[in-house]
């Protein structure tokens, strides 16, 4: 929080050293000044620090006069949810997320279980800046209970969606947020569950918070072994969901992003989708098949929801496992997606491989070049001109988040780091040799720019 203390996804730090709990009461005073709520919910994921960060956020909402209900450890959409069907103005979640396990984070959301906007943020941010806080009188000074209600979200998913297979699923909550909830739930809706990693304990020690191909090699290398149906794999809060295919290969992100979408605008019969500015064309390939259209946002899942709303989007996801289902609520929810998943594959009579086999395969590349922060926006005043130059018949350019061209065969994006001191480019290619040329002439622009800024 060197620059500013919300990023896309909340606030995060190094506990202690960034995310202190001096910072944090103030964070707590600052929403329960902002806000004005009466109520508020908050929930932790499994982290060490988890507890410490609670009492110091807690400490600054009863000190503005709110009534805070403490969930415990619970999955961050299960927080959101639960905000809006208890009628709290207010929830704030602890997590960092799929970080590491030393870093925690805080994350707020409205009375509809939607994530505080940037607008929000920003207010809120001024507050700790200029410490203009509201403190109530020593008579009303807030109240803190711990309540459990995690059975309204069991509850709202069991009504809404029959399972009729018995599916065998290898669930793997790596030791997060979603140990007790996501196995429960799926056994409930009549699964064979095997849960691996499924004792919380925030060292993380099975596994990375974050569920990618690296981390995960376990759990397919189970799926396989098991002869399992599908492997799924939460972050540490649980609004994010990664899969295993029946096989025990690793289903790509883009990939199975674009089927389910495409799966969701067919039993539409159209609709919008919402993605990010970083999501692979393979998202358009699929949705515009079948009537729909895509939208894309900056990257962050609070811009993918507020897109959601204002476009009355049927479905909104990023490449990351963070998919939100609007008829639902508006919080990315990986337990929810992995039920809706296996809901889809048994409406299509495909297995997860097969499912994903007719999403078109892309190569992407990124790379990272280094550039003072200090600097970093003249240099992207001056990425969209020199990008133009270089490709004269791009096909579309859009300055949603950094500048992305749309090309003849492929795309590039190019952004600025909001925490780190780089620039970054993603590009996606037909084939690897147009990613790698589109990269390398994008790569000389910008290290070119760079020199010439920093003189």
């Amino acid at each position: 929080m060197k620059s500013k203390l919300f990023g896309s996804s909340g606030v995060r730090g190094l506990v202690n050293v960034d995310l202190t709990p001096v910072l944090v009461a103030k964070i707590g005073l600052a929403i329960s000044t902002f806000s004005k709520a009466e109520k508020i919910l908050v929930g932790r994921d499994t982290r060490v620090s988890g507890l410490m960060v609670e009492n110091a956020l807690v400490s600054g909402l009863l000190a503005g006069g709110v009534k805070v209900n403490c969930l415990g450890v619970v999955p961050t959409p299960v927080l959101a949810y639960s905000t809006g069907e208890l009628g709290a103005d207010a929830g704030v979640m602890i997590t960092a997320s799929h970080n590491p396990p030393q870093y925690n984070g805080i994350k707020i959301f409205n009375g509809d279980g939607v994530a505080y906007n940037e607008e929000s943020q920003n207010e809120i941010e001024s507050i700790v800046e200029n410490k203009s806080f509201e403190l109530a009188d020593w008579r009303n000074i807030g109240e803190a209970s711990f309540i459990d209600e995690s059975c309204l979200y069991i509850e709202m998913i069991r009504k809404n969606v029959k399972l009729n297979e018995k599916w065998h699923v290898i669930v793997d909550p790596g030791c997060g947020a979603t140990c007790y909830i996501a196995p429960a739930l799926l056994e409930s809706l009549g699964c064979k569950i095997t849960a691996i990693n499924a004792q919380p304990d925030g060292f993380f020690p099975g596994r990375s918070p974050e569920p990618n191909s690296e981390s995960l090699k376990s759990l397919a290398k189970i799926v396989k072994d098991l002869g399992g149906d599908i492997g799924a794999a939460y972050d540490g809060d649980g609004d994010r969901v990664t899969f295993v295919d029946e096989d025990g290969c690793f289903v790509d992100f883009d990939r199975v992003l674009a089927a389910y979408a495409a799966c969701v605008v067919k039993r539409s019969s159209g609709g919008t989708v919402v993605t990010n500015v970083e999501a692979s064309m393979c998202v358009e390939k699929m949705v515009e098949a079948r009537g729909g259209k895509v939208v894309r946002t900056k990257v962050g899942d609070v811009y993918v929801a507020e897109a959601m709303k204002r476009c009355d989007a049927v479905f909104g996801g990023e490449p990351c496992g963070a998919w939100i289902h609007p008829q639902f609520h508006y919080c990315p929810d990986g337990i929810l997606s992995s039920v809706l998943l296996l809901k889809a594959l048994e409406d299509e009579g495909k297995m997860l491989s097969e499912f994903v086999s007719e999403v078109p395969r892309y190569q992407t590349v990124r790379v990272n070049v280094a550039c003072k922060n200090e600097v970093k926006h003249k240099v992207m005043e001056k990425v969209e001109e020199g990008l133009k130059s270089l490709f004269p018949s791009c096909r579309q350019v859009s300055m949603v988040d950094g500048v992305r061209l749309s090309l003849e065969d492929g795309w590039i994006l190019v952004r600025a780091s909001g925490t780190e001191p780089f620039i970054r480019l993603t590009v996606e290619g037909e084939s690897l040799k147009a990613a790698e040329g589109i990269m390398e002439k994008g790569v000389m622009l910008v290290r070119g720019l760079v020199g010439e800024v920093g003189r």
